[in-house]
């Protein structure tokens, strides 16, 4: 195992919702080698026990220091806020988390009013708790746990009845509510945004962190510290020269590998197509 040197940029989520962010990292840095890991045989991570979300998040991060990857997103809400102190104390590499962006949006809000969609376990966090406390302020934040979306979006029913009706289960309370401002905890829920704007209307604006990441990439984020790594002088090893063209890999741990890749392919676009490997862990 290595922390320091050349090496891929890792991200990984719970199954295939971190793949947005992989795509938004890919369009802020094209010419590094980027490692996607969908955990998608042990998701959600949203009704898991703390302990369990941990142990999985450690044994990817093992396997992604391994590779070796010099820097590690954790696209998954629920992970970020359930694992990050522990994956950190786990070596020196720089290891990105996310969590809801409460406070762009209670920033932005007009109504005063604004919903957060995410996971059971993101919304019952400490940190979402942090965040509502350290900027709400006088603004209303609901939060909406959604049990059942991430099984929607890993079988690829992104605009079906049956998630419409989820959806607008969940949307409901929130806008008798007066939203104005719709924040996207969980990075599953980003492919289903199109059907979630049709819900909503265009009096909601829906907030998503997928490339505020990628602009953070390699920082130490608002958790830790400021200055990126990626591009901080005292990291600049750590860089890819721009003579390198980036490349992917692909690993997933779902039990049916071609219908994983079948999915990952649906949303991540051409180029996947017999790319996907088993994760070994």
């Amino acid at each position: 195992m290595t922390d320091s040197g050349m090496g891929s940029i890792g991200v990984f989520d719970s199954g295939v919702g971190g793949l947005s962010t992989l795509h938004a990292i890919r369009q802020a840095y094209p010419d590094e080698h980027l490692m996607y890991v969908a955990d998608s045989g042990h998701a959600p991570y949203g009704d898991q026990a703390a302990s369990a979300v941990i142990a999985r998040a450690q044994a990817i991060t093992h396997f992604l220091l391994d590779a070796p990857c010099k820097a590690i997103v954790v696209a998954c809400n629920t992970a970020s806020v359930v694992a990050l102190p522990a994956l950190r104390a786990m070596t020196s590499v720089p290891i990105i988390g996310m969590e809801p962006a409460i406070k762009p949006a209670t920033l932005a809000t007009r109504t005063g009013v604004v919903g957060v969609l995410a996971t059971t376990r993101t919304v019952q966090s400490e940190s979402v708790q942090r965040l509502i406390a350290q900027f709400g302020g006088s603004v209303r934040v609901m939060l909406q746990a959604a049990p059942g979306l991430v099984e929607r979006v890993e079988q690829g029913y992104l605009a079906d009845e049956h998630t419409r009706d989820l959806l607008t289960h969940y949307l409901t309370p929130l806008l008798a509510a007066g939203i104005d401002q719709l924040v996207l905890g969980c990075t599953h829920y980003y492919f289903l945004r199109p059907l979630i704007t049709s819900i909503v209307g265009g009096g909601v604006t829906v907030v998503e962190p997928a490339e505020a990441i990628a602009r953070q990439l390699g920082a130490r984020s608002n958790l830790i510290a400021s200055g990126r790594v990626l591009e901080a002088s005292a990291a600049a090893a750590l860089q890819t020269p721009h003579a390198v063209t980036g490349g992917f890999a692909f690993y997933s741990s779902a039990n049916d590998l071609p219908q994983a890749e079948r999915i990952l392919s649906q949303l991540w676009g051409d180029g996947l197509a017999g790319r996907l490997q088993q994760l070994p862990v």
